[in-house]
């Protein structure tokens, strides 16, 4: 079992910056992959970002590509989510995730969910 617990979210302005962290118990971390994910008023959950277990390998949302930056540190059951350039329609609540494999952008092949950060950007 693992627990994710996210931190970080508030309210900033556009073109503003955010990090979120995502901290999990127990002391598997490196075996999972993990993902951010958001959710929208209204709107389906989506992807956001993966990291695979070493951290090696990362890969994007288009939509975030190029502004936000995953990371991760193992010795501290830590996954980071660096929002830069933040823009009003990134205003969602964002979950990270944990899957015992390889990673991937889909967000039902994840094992356990964190209970969520809420973001907003004011224009």
């Amino acid at each position: 079992q693992v627990q994710l617990v996210e931190s970080g979210g508030g309210l900033v302005q556009a073109g503003g910056s955010l990090r979120l962290s995502c901290a999990a118990s127990g002391r598997t971390f490196s075996r999972y992959a993990m993902g951010w994910f958001r959710q929208a008023p209204g709107k389906e959950r989506e992807f956001v970002a993966v990291i695979s277990r070493s951290g090696g390998t990362t890969d994007y949302a288009d939509s975030v590509k190029g502004r936000f930056t995953i990371s991760r540190d193992n010795a501290k059951n830590t996954v980071y989510l660096q929002m830069n350039s933040l823009k009003p329609e990134d205003t969602a609540v964002y979950y990270c995730a944990a899957r015992y494999s390889l990673a991937t952008m889909l967000g039902h092949d994840y094992d356990y969910w964190g209970q969520g950060t809420q973001v907003t950007v004011s224009s």
